[in-house]
């Protein structure tokens, strides 16, 4: 699972970075002011929480021979946070598809459900 978590958390970071540069020089004059708003904040987030996905795998290979289960449910539940949370509101900016809206709530809640795994799993380490 490091390897996984170290891959996929490199991998969001890069893209996170890239969709901020795609933001500023690409979309600036193709999309509303909001819309632009609504996507960096999509590349903020997948940034954060790319970050803790390393963290994860920094863990785990700390922790390899017992990670708690908390702190592998942490790392899965940041990389739906980040399809959910960050991947809607992409879509959104772009297609100004309203709806779309309502499925950041999701990612949000694994987000949130992610830092509280984390901290279990901080609480149990030994």
């Amino acid at each position: 699972m490091t390897q996984i978590f170290l891959s996929i958390g490199a991998i969001f970071g890069g893209l996170s970075v890239a969709g901020g540069a795609f933001a500023s020089h690409a979309l600036r004059e193709k999309i509303s002011e909001r819309s632009l708003e609504i996507f960096e904040t999509a590349a903020r987030y997948q940034m954060y929480h790319a970050l803790a996905l390393l963290l994860v795998a920094l863990l785990l290979s700390i922790y390899q021979q017992s990670p708690p289960p908390t702190l592998l449910a942490s790392g899965w539940l940041f990389i739906i946070g980040i399809a959910l949370f960050s991947g809607s509101l992409y879509a959104l900016s772009l297609t100004n598809v309203k709806i779309l809206g309502a499925i950041a709530p999701l990612g949000g809640a694994a987000f949130i459900a992610g830092w509280g795994a984390l901290a279990f799993a901080a609480w149990s380490l030994k």
